[in-house]
């Protein structure tokens, strides 16, 4: 029959299945199921065997696209390839594709943590903004417009700084997952980040810093958050050194506390001299 809209759309179902085929032998074909669903198909030869390729659902699929599809198909097999087996590969790679939230557990296993001493901080982060709102889909489809509006709603919710933060956790995520294999475009490259920050110059006076130190005596607060809050002063040293530091550091004959390479955030070992 004649393809058109409407001589497909006059097409009943009947008690059992049934086909209809394209004029001019194409190999293009409409299929009618007793419960009125059409399916395209193609009908080819492929090393000399029949082959039955599907094309998709009408309307959802419309005529257009079935010859476009159709004519894809054809081209593929005037190459030597059978496109109903690569049809066939490419919807098992689509099912077994990495979700975000597969791609967020194998960032922090196999990249964050063995290398970072702020993974756990990754992973709050992307396990608050970016796991409810793609967690279930696949780590692919994510595009620069989902990205955008991701940071947006951070940004909308008072916290530009955080989305700044998380554009740089994110931005890493996906690179590895370039890396990886698992897809094939990182969404977040390019992208800017929110909020402009600028760098702190405030210091504190000498009234303000006997001010601190003195009412970390009536703070209300756990004995080793005082401690530590005054070993930050007293070193000026960051925050992760401090609270991570170990005794096996210090020399306190020498009063000298060296902070190694492995802990130091760029990277290289120092030592920090240790008042009385």
């Amino acid at each position: 029959m004649r393809f058109t809209d409407r001589s497909i759309s006059a097409l009943r179902a009947k008690s059992g299945r049934y086909e209809k085929w394209e004029d001019g032998r194409t190999g293009l074909g409409v299929r009618v199921a007793p419960s009125g669903r059409k399916s395209w198909v193609f009908m080819y030869r492929f090393d000399g065997k029949p082959r039955r390729m599907t094309l998709g659902t009408y309307p959802l699929v419309t005529l257009a696209d079935a010859h476009m599809t159709h004519a894809q198909a054809k081209k593929k097999l005037e190459r030597g390839t059978d496109p109903g087996t690569e049809a066939v590969f490419q919807r098992q790679e689509e099912r077994q594709a990495e979700t975000v939230r597969e791609l967020i557990d194998e960032y922090i296993d196999k990249y964050s943590t063995p290398r970072k001493r702020s993974a756990h901080e990754d992973r709050r982060c992307l396990e608050k903004d970016i796991l409810p709102l793609w967690g279930h889909r696949k780590a692919k489809s994510i595009t620069r417009r989902d990205a955008i509006t991701m940071l947006d709603r951070i940004v909308d919710r008072g916290s530009p700084i955080m989305a700044n933060r998380m554009l740089a956790v994110a931005r890493r995520m996906f690179a590895f997952g370039v890396d990886r294999d698992i897809l094939q475009v990182n969404p977040l490259v390019g992208i800017r980040p929110p909020a402009r920050e600028v760098s702190r110059d405030r210091v504190l006076n000498e009234e303000e810093i006997r001010t601190f130190w003195q009412g970390l005596d009536k703070a209300d607060m756990p004995e080793l958050m005082r401690l530590a809050l005054r070993f930050l002063l007293a070193t000026i040293q960051r925050r992760s050194e401090v609270v991570e530091a170990t005794w096996s550091e210090f020399d306190l004959t020498n009063r000298v506390w060296v902070i190694g390479s492995e802990r130091a955030k760029n990277g290289v070992a120092h030592s920090v001299p240790l008042s009385p």
